[in-house]
């Protein structure tokens, strides 16, 4: 039997990524698109694999849910596959304990799958994992991380509904942060990108305390100090590493 919806599962929520959910089940369609909206999403449904790339040409959704069941997977015609320019990741629903029959000419991103009969806790926990490391999502030319927006064509940040009035310097900072999220980034690598040059630890600290005030005030905090080693933006359910690359402690 499916998992209900009384099922708590230990994941963090989303944070309003948009998921397609491909099945012609509609028991199955139902259940998801209920879950996923009450864990954060945004969803949309396809009930064939054809609709479902339809769509995906239309609109850049961040995940897939693929039910390896839908009429059209087997023999489906690929020369005739609408473009898909964005590459979502893809969660898989397969009632075989194997991905030999995932179907490659998909293209998309990561993949991972699930079992049937499904487990509610484990495709939550599934998605999450995906959507990890696909948190900063790009629209035309605007990088979006939740409610955080930074629109390269008209120079401009905001969060929520509130525009954020920042500095060039500030906004160099946070498209920084941003495009590496997760990640912790040493003073000099900001003070790097930031200026081209390195400006001491004292010019780093007011920046980031500058941009952290516009960029946290009202709303939970998205700039974070990992102690030592540098600066990381993300949601704190989702904690930088300290193996990454960009760890070089501070001088």
């Amino acid at each position: 039997m499916y998992g209900s919806l009384s099922e708590k599962p230990s994941v963090a929520r989303g944070g309003g990524q948009h998921l397609l959910i491909a099945t012609d089940d509609p028991a199955t369609s139902e259940l998801l698109s209920t879950t996923l909206e009450l864990a954060g999403y945004r969803t949309g449904t396809a009930g064939t694999l054809g609709d479902a790339l339809a769509r995906l040409a239309e609109h850049p959704f961040d995940l897939v849910v693929l039910d390896m069941t839908v009429p059209d997977l087997e023999g489906f015609d690929t020369r005739s596959r609408p473009v898909v320019a964005h590459r979502p990741a893809v969660l898989i629903l397969t009632p075989y304990d194997s991905l030999g029959k995932v179907l490659p000419e998909l293209g998309l991103g990561e993949r991972d799958y699930v079992t049937k009969p499904l487990r509610i806790a484990e495709v939550l926990a599934r998605i999450q994992v995906l959507l990890r490391d696909r948190s900063v999502v790009w629209r035309d030319s605007a990088l979006e991380y939740g409610d955080l927006v930074l629109d390269d064509a008209t120079c401009q940040a905001r969060r929520g509904q509130r525009v954020l009035d920042l500095t060039p310097a500030e906004y160099r900072l946070l498209r920084h942060l941003l495009g590496n999220a997760h990640k912790v980034l040493s003073k000099e690598q900001i003070a790097r990108y930031v200026w081209g040059e390195y400006r001491g630890d004292n010019a780093i600290e007011q920046l980031v305390s500058r941009l952290r005030r516009k960029v946290d005030r009202g709303g939970p905090a998205l700039i974070h100090t990992r102690r030592g080693f540098g600066y990381w933006l993300g949601r704190t359910g989702d904690e930088a590493g300290t193996g990454q690359e960009a760890n070089a402690p501070l001088s």
